[in-house]
């Protein structure tokens, strides 16, 4: 069945034509909601056609870590639930919803967009700690774009909770000071049907891609972050290919976020 499903989505993208009617280079509509839980520091709802992405912040005052005294601590859960997907299960971690999250933390922290040196409170003491989740409701295809897309808005939207006079965190009061961001890292992940590349991918195309690459850029088009996946190698060729349709569409993502 996976053989047959490939030959007819290769069939289509020789003409260009995808199974949902879309050129290789085309996505689908993206829309986001932004601050969707009333008790999260900030929150997101990401929708890519019918894959529709919930990303929270939560904030806790913890002690920093040994080899950063002085910059706060920044984590990445990706939480796959089976009401999104049939093949998700319950229980610890699956190795793709670990990478999931590995490929959004990474393009945080190596763009530096969060500046974790305004997170401490006191070096080697207290620092506030910035804890992301992302839930898809449904995956369609994507996820691995729309979780970073997802993170990053509801990233933009965050704001400190109070503190009480003990020093720890009142989650009952909002300030109005906002998460300082350096810069807007976007992945957009090119995957690998046969010869052809294309981006947004439907789930139908992600089962039978040989390979993908995950290109995370900023504003001016540094990549700041690079994860491949697949078995099938990539040619220079191919590479500079995806690169540039990275880019580009990443310009276009990065337009939709406050």
């Amino acid at each position: 069945m996976t053989e047959s499903l490939r030959q007819h989505i290769i069939q289509g993208l020789d003409k260009n034509i995808r199974l949902d009617g879309r050129k290789k280079d085309d996505y689908r509509k993206v829309w986001i909601e932004y601050n969707v839980s009333n008790s999260a520091e900030g929150s997101a709802r990401v929708h890519c056609g019918p894959t529709d992405i919930l990303a929270g912040v939560k904030m806790g005052i913890e002690k920093p870590y040994d080899d950063t005294p002085d910059r706060g601590n920044l984590m990445v859960n990706a939480e796959l639930i089976p009401m999104s997907n049939p093949e998700f299960e319950v229980g610890p971690p699956s190795d793709w919803s670990i990478e999931v999250a590995r490929i959004t933390d990474r393009g945080i922290r190596e763009s530096k967009a969060l500046e974790q040196k305004t997170l401490c409170i006191k070096a080697g003491e207290s620092v506030w700690s910035v804890m992301v989740d992302v839930i898809p409701v449904n995956d369609a295809g994507n996820l691995l774009d729309m979780a970073g897309l997802g993170a990053l808005a509801a990233l933009g939207v965050s704001k400190y909770p109070g503190k009480k006079e003990n020093g720890k965190v009142d989650y009952e009061k909002h300030t109005d000071k906002k998460l300082q961001l350096a810069c807007k890292p976007i992945p957009v992940t090119v995957w690998k049907i046969g010869k052809h590349l294309v981006v947004d991918p439907l789930t139908e195309e992600e089962k039978v891609a040989e390979a993908r690459l995950t290109i995370t850029t900023i504003e001016d088009g540094t990549i700041v972050a690079l994860q491949k996946g697949g078995e099938t190698p990539l040619t220079v060729e191919e590479i500079d290919e995806m690169v540039g349709m990275a880019i580009g569409v990443a310009k276009t993502l990065r337009a939709l976020l406050e």
